[in-house]
């Protein structure tokens, strides 16, 4: 397969036509071989347009949703970055070219592992992964200027909004189906959120996320 053709046409047949134009987003997709961040048994698959299993019950965002993440957070050389779910690392790896540091905590110690071999093998040397619970974040390395979570949740955990410093963005899938939406948390000040929905799209739910609360009539 010609690599490099096929990722030109992922950026202008997939992910340009999701409204990703910024284009230090689309040099990161163009420079970075998603190829090998995806099980050796589906390197074929690489740029389908849809999630993709990677094992452990676990999937890796389509690429033009990992693409629209990235610019709706607007990442900046300065910010520290959490990924929420850090899978096979792909996605650190995008984030890892835009900002200064990016951290990935991940429940599932294979994969988590597996990150780290990926994001060392494309010479990325600006992340680091962390076995544990997406849902409860890494309190130790906050606040973080951006937060991106891979997996969706019924309302975004506030033990994620915390560690979000002032000014900080926070992007995840929330909701309920048929319909969720990705939302985007920005912290105002110490005590103040604002969310905004930005666009429809499905994902399974992150591990362990808390339930949608019960209604009672």
């Amino acid at each position: 397969m010609d690599w490099e053709h096929a990722r030109y046409l992922l950026v202008e047949q997939q992910i340009r036509p999701w409204d990703v134009l910024d284009q230090k987003v689309l040099d990161r997709v163009l420079t970075v071989k998603r190829e090998d961040f995806v099980p050796a048994d589906k390197r074929a698959l690489a740029f389908v347009d849809s999630e993709l299993p990677i094992g452990h019950d676990a999937t890796m965002l389509a690429p033009k949703v990992e693409a629209r993440f990235l610019q709706e957070v607007e990442l900046q050389p300065t910010d520290k970055v959490l990924i929420a779910g850090a899978g096979t690392g792909y996605l650190m790896a995008l984030a890892a070219g835009l900002a200064a540091n990016v951290y990935g905590i991940e429940i599932e110690p294979a994969l988590a592992s597996q990150a780290e071999a990926n994001l060392a093998a494309a010479g990325v040397r600006n992340t680091r992964v962390i076995v544990g619970d997406a849902v409860h974040g890494l309190t130790e390395q906050a606040p973080f200027d951006v937060i991106i979570a891979t997996g969706s949740f019924a309302s975004v955990p506030a033990t994620l909004k915390d560690q979000l410093a002032v000014g900080g963005r926070l992007i995840a899938i929330v909701g309920e189906l048929p319909i969720m939406s990705a939302t985007l948390v920005k912290r105002v000040d110490h005590g103040a959120f604002s969310e905004e929905k930005l666009f429809e799209y499905n994902l399974p739910r992150m591990k362990n996320a808390p339930a949608a609360p019960a209604f009672h009539f």
